[in-house]
């Protein structure tokens, strides 16, 4: 099998990957109790799906029992410019680097089942491939797997391609040569916590998603609470701060898909304030930011336009006011007051 290995993770990288390693399902004990502690604080906020598939959230194992090795895959989407640059301009919209482009789900996961259908050809086996659609701990797994760490901000980071990557993962039945798990590599940095606009880290590896922007602007149904609406900014769909100033990414590998650069990453507020069902479905097709709908969207867009302290933004704002949405309504009624 070492040989297979060998081939596999070679077949990886020609697939697009930046990187490879493999672990047992079953080698990431610590997670269970990392979860319960973070439900039972109450950080998952609105996600109850996280509570509901807790148990198989929390050992990989249980998810699929045949399961005997797990492929993990890092694809870099390293953007072109500092996303951080999109905050100096308030009239504006930014919008987080992996919406700018296609839907990750779909690319990378016709990259995993042809990686799948390869290591079929090669030995007769079972997969399951997941790239976020299914109750994987794909962080802890992928430092499992040797990929990265989980740096303080949460998220997965590596030594040879930053943090910029999304992760996905292959369940196999074979029994595969697994890598060594790698260490954090964070010392002493704190830049992830300290540029955190809402403070949304109560301690360092500990995320309370309640107070990250990326959570409001994607997962929050409805108002979001007024102090944490004038730190947003005008980030109306994710958030890349905590990402973006990692020194690892001083080794931040090029995406390999020209699709994830699209055009979403800025527009103007006035003209996606007036955005209605089916010109948002339109504009943002094959983008994550259609999951979120159109009256979220712009619940988001207004909050910008109340932090951007342009008056001349106000009339865009109040032809929302009446909104059949009453979160864009509110929204609406608070950008006004913010700007008069």
């Amino acid at each position: 099998m070492v040989d297979l290995k060998q081939a596999l993770v070679a077949r990886a990288l020609e697939e697009g990957f930046v990187s490879a390693g493999v672990c047992r399902p079953w080698d990431v004990p610590e997670v269970p109790a990392r979860l319960d502690a973070f439900l039972e604080a109450g950080y998952h906020g609105q996600m109850s799906w996280m509570e509901d598939r807790a148990a198989w959230r929390g050992n990989p194992a249980a998810l699929w029992p045949e399961a005997r090795s797990v492929i993990m895959l890092a694809e870099s989407y390293a953007p072109k410019h500092d996303p951080l640059k999109a905050l100096e301009y308030p009239d504006l919209g930014s919008v987080s680097v992996y919406a700018q482009g296609r839907d990750y789900h779909d690319v990378v996961k016709k990259r995993l089942k042809r990686l799948a259908r390869w290591l079929i050809e090669q030995e007769p086996c079972e997969v399951k491939v997941f790239v976020d659609t299914a109750p994987v701990p794909e962080k802890a797994l992928g430092q499992a797997a040797g990929l990265g760490w989980q740096g303080k901000h949460t998220n997965l980071l590596s030594r040879d391609w930053g943090n910029w990557a999304f992760i996905g993962s292959v369940f196999t039945t074979l029994e595969l040569p697994v890598d060594p798990p790698e260490v954090d590599h964070c010392g002493n940095c704190t830049a992830c916590q300290d540029i955190c606009p809402t403070q949304a880290f109560p301690e360092p590896y500990r995320l309370d998603a309640r107070r990250c922007i990326s959570y409001l602007t994607i997962e929050h149904k409805g108002p979001v609470d007024e102090d944490l609406r004038a730190q947003m900014g005008n980030r109306i769909y994710g958030c890349d701060d905590c990402l973006a100033v990692c020194p690892w990414n001083k080794f931040a590998v090029a995406a390999s898909d020209i699709r994830y650069h699209g055009s979403a990453g800025t527009a103007p507020l006035e003209e996606l304030a007036a955005l209605d069902d089916a010109s948002f479905r339109a504009r943002f097709s094959g983008s994550p930011v259609k999951r979120i709908g159109r009256d979220r969207f712009v619940r988001n867009v207004l909050y910008a336009i109340g932090n951007s302290g342009m008056a001349s933004l106000i009339p865009t704002a109040q032809m929302l006011l009446e909104d059949a949405d009453p979160a864009v309504a509110d929204a609406a009624r608070w950008a006004v007051m913010r700007l008069a």
